[in-house]
């Protein structure tokens, strides 16, 4: 089923998301719904405050990446309560855009290498290391775990030039080619 994204502007994505354990009711349907969401909006990952579930849990699957990078082919992974550990090397911009801001694309800096631990939809123990472009999205979909958007990752001076889109976007002033959830106007 095709979730509703929600909007820059609604709560949710300010708030620290709580971890889950294998107790949580529909994991598996929600999963499912999350990815097919994600590729009915042609995303890459797709974090649950983005369809209003206050949890750390995100999906990423990297495929659109492939041309650029072939070893992204088929790279599809569930992360579950993840926390990273450990973040390495010289930050370097990327520009990113995120489907909670629909329109909005800016560089944004951060470093290439992360050690990340995290369980997967089996619930199993996982630490790995990621680099480069993975990285980044993992970075970008921990963010939303923590109550952060890529806008807060900019300059005081790209925020207030973004300020007026911003305020547009939460009153769904946009134009968007799929399922959002704004707040009232």
């Amino acid at each position: 089923m095709i979730l509703p994204i929600v909007a820059y502007g609604d709560p949710v994505l300010k708030k620290v998301a709580q971890e889950i354990d294998s107790d949580y009711p529909g994991l598996q349907q929600l999963i499912a719904d999350m990815f097919e969401t994600m590729y009915s909006s042609k995303g890459v990952g797709l974090a649950a405050p983005q369809i209003n579930k206050s949890i750390r849990l995100f999906i990423i699957d990297a495929t659109p990446f492939e041309d650029e990078h072939p070893e992204l082919k088929d790279w599809k992974k569930v992360f579950i309560n993840p926390q990273i550990l450990e973040e390495d090397g010289k930050k370097w911009e990327f520009n990113e855009g995120c489907l909670s801001i629909p329109g909005i694309r800016e560089d944004v800096e951060r470093k290439p290498e992360l050690i990340l631990e995290y369980e997967d939809e089996n619930f199993e123990l996982h630490e790995e290391k990621f680099t480069g472009v993975i990285a980044r999205v993992i970075q970008h979909e921990y963010d939303h775990l923590e109550g952060i958007l890529f806008t807060d990752r900019l300059t005081p001076l790209k925020k207030r030039l973004l300020k007026g889109k911003l305020n547009d976007i939460s009153r769904g002033i946009v134009d968007v080619e799929y399922k959002m959830k704004f707040l009232k106007r």
